[in-house]
């Protein structure tokens, strides 16, 4: 296994980063009186998540800091989950699309989790 050199090449920040501009291309049909409310907030905590891993990786020197961020990004993933039940409750998004990302949350968050069990694993 190759030596993992950037946050870019965690698979954790990859899915993150592939769900942050799902959420934003989704909230792209919502309606204009969500600008300031739901749309922002949703795409906010989607990129949260990303942010807080790339910054997790630049710590991994400290495990507490480490896994600190980490905590910071599992907290923003799943209050993407929150907005998502929002949208669905709205009817801004069907519930097959709801599943489908809650889902890939899901499993996003369970990798997060698995990371802060082991940061050692992941220390310089």
């Amino acid at each position: 296994m190759a030596k993992i050199v950037s946050h870019t090449e965690l698979r954790v920040y990859k899915l993150s980063f592939e769900l942050g501009m799902e959420i934003y291309k989704l909230t792209q049909s919502f309606p204009k009186e969500e600008k300031y409310s739901l749309t922002d907030q949703i795409r906010r905590s989607s990129r949260s998540v990303s942010g807080n891993i790339a910054e997790a990786w630049r710590k991994r020197r400290y495990p507490k800091s480490f896994v600190a961020k980490l905590s910071d990004s599992d907290e923003a993933a799943a209050e993407t989950q929150v907005w998502l039940e929002y949208a669905l409750g709205c009817n801004y998004i069907s519930q097959e699309l709801f599943n489908e990302l809650n889902e890939k949350y899901n499993h996003l968050l369970g990798m997060l989790v698995t990371m802060m069990i082991n940061p050692d694993k992941w220390s310089l």
